[in-house]
């Protein structure tokens, strides 16, 4: 096939052997700077996107996507609410509760939470919790048996395990009189303990809603409805379209009013990260730039022939451009490839170094994973991938035109 002179000459350049190899020895550190700051870059990427999806699932896994209040402070009549609901294709769970701010007592050990009364069976809809009961069983949560289910660090806090009796003081209950500070207070039962792995599990619990509706003394209505949408970074929107759904008559919010700052900040911790690290890339394309120089020096009175043979400035620029986008495609591909194999089994690799040096990289009692999360996304290949060819193609520039300026009869003088 035949090829256009300018990339004919530029690929014969690239592979020819040249007389300065310390030309050729820039030449490849430029490839591999390029590959290794593509690696690092996609893995890099792809720890921080598992541990932002590990974040999302565990957090969003027990907070609701969206919430429906009454203006009133309770919900009456939820069932027709969520029948309502239901009809948008985006709902995928509804779950009502009753809410408060409770004290929870234990063996002189006290510490401040929130309980929820839940019906169990309608719990697995919307929450994480109830496949991650490692102790009891949620559906221990009986009408009428004054049950509760505890948070892995609140039990710890509290000092109280499956088959305890933990008081709790409603504190919204709470009423003054001349006897003092009087607070309606209820035994419990502990029938389970869940382990989420995020903050909920310090001072969250659950009741029967039944249970919680007699505590607090309320004859009708919930706190609210809390529901699970299928695409959660959505729910802005989904909560938009309930709103109209159910007319305006209720009080609709979503989980980025509660959590939304800290996704905000992971993802600008990744925008930072893809922009430090993208310097890596771009101090091994001044390599690029400094092999390419030293070829055009070298290449002086090749480029004087080809120019009166004929040959254009901008023939000239191309060739010398090819040389140098040859060698950063190479190291682009070499590094795209690495680092989607580095990104695949990283964590298999570093389960095999705690496993045989018998260390922990991500001790359990410190870090809310104890793995080291990977999630390789294909755009972010594809955008680092382009990013880093396109700054090679950029650093070709100066030097190409360096050589298309040369003039002939300058450079054969001391031939």
């Amino acid at each position: 096939m035949k090829l256009p002179f300018s990339l004919f000459v530029g690929l014969r350049y690239t592979r020819a052997k040249r007389r300065d190899r310390f030309i050729s020895l820039i030449s490849i550190i430029s490839m591999i700077g390029i590959a290794l700051g593509v690696m690092v870059l996609i893995t890099v990427m792809s720890v921080m996107n598992g541990f932002e999806r590990e974040l999302r699932d565990r957090i969003l896994g027990v907070s609701p996507h969206v919430l429906v209040q009454d203006y009133s402070g309770e919900l009456k009549d939820w069932q027709a609410v969520e029948k309502q609901v239901k009809q948008n294709s985006q709902i995928l769970g509804a779950s009502p509760y009753i809410q408060s701010e409770t004290m929870y007592r234990h063996l002189g050990l006290s510490q401040v939470g929130i309980v929820q009364g839940i019906l169990p069976e309608k719990l697995s809809e919307v929450s994480v919790v109830p496949e991650n009961v490692i102790a009891g069983d949620i559906n221990a949560l009986e009408k009428g048996k004054y049950n509760i289910i505890l948070g892995s660090s609140l039990s710890r806090q509290l000092a109280a395990g499956v088959g305890d009796k933990v008081t709790l003081l409603i504190l919204s209950q709470t009423k003054m009189s001349l006897a003092g500070i009087n607070t309606r207070s209820k035994r419990f039962t502990v029938v389970g303990i869940f382990d989420t792995k995020s903050e909920v599990d310090q001072g969250l619990a659950f009741v029967h809603m039944d249970d919680a509706a007699s505590v607090l003394r309320i004859k009708e209505g919930i706190t609210a409805l809390q529901l699970k949408t299928e695409d959660v970074m959505q729910a802005y929107d989904t909560a938009y379209e309930l709103n109209t759904l159910l007319e305006g008559n209720y009080m609709l919010s979503d989980w980025t009013r509660q959590h939304k700052t800290l996704f905000n900040a992971i993802d600008m911790e990744k925008k930072i990260m893809f922009i430090l690290l993208i310097f890596i890339i771009a101090v091994a394309a001044f390599n690029i730039v400094t092999s390419l120089v030293m070829l055009v020096k070298e290449k002086q009175a090749d480029i004087a022939i080809l120019r009166t043979l004929g040959a254009s400035p901008s023939s000239v620029m191309k060739i010398f451009m090819t040389s140098g986008v040859v060698n950063g495609f190479i190291g682009t591909v070499i590094g795209v490839v690495l680092g989607v194999l580095l990104a695949t089994y990283l964590p298999d690799i570093v389960s095999w170094i705690e496993t045989t040096f018998e260390v922990r990289v991500f001790p359990q009692n410190v870090y809310f994973v104890n793995f080291l999360p990977t999630h390789l996304l294909q755009e972010d290949v594809i955008k680092i991938g382009l990013s880093a060819f396109a700054i090679s193609v950029l650093a070709t520039i100066y030097p190409a035109w360096k050589a298309s300026r040369i003039q002939p009869a300058e450079a054969l003088r001391y031939e």
